[in-house]
């Protein structure tokens, strides 16, 4: 299925996630971070390029590598990212939903 974010069109999922990563820009996150109701500054990107740079490189994502990450601490990631931080995370940040999450 297709949405469009900030005039460009990607693919989705049938739960929003886009199919391809390459589709994706920052605009396409801010939409994508509106639509969960966040409002992102410079410590929800760090956050998406951490979890960008992980997908890339093939490791799999969970809440406790984000933990182990160094990038930021459990609380501040559900503070950032409330109610599922790593599925709105990943939204976000283009790839699609890790595994690890229900």
């Amino acid at each position: 299925m297709e949405k469009t974010y900030n005039g460009t069109a990607v693919h989705v999922n049938d739960q929003g996630y886009l199919t391809d990563f390459n589709e994706w820009n920052r605009e396409v996150g801010m939409e994508i971070a509106a639509e969960e109701e966040i409002e992102m500054t410079d410590e929800h990107w760090e956050v998406i390029d951490y979890i960008q740079d992980q997908f890339q490189k093939d490791v799999a994502l969970s809440i406790r590598g984000i933990k182990n990450s160094g990038v930021i601490n459990i609380k501040d990631f559900y503070r950032l990212f409330p109610g599922g931080p790593l599925k709105k995370a990943s939204k976000i940040a283009g790839i699609p939903k890790p595994v690890s999450c229900i």
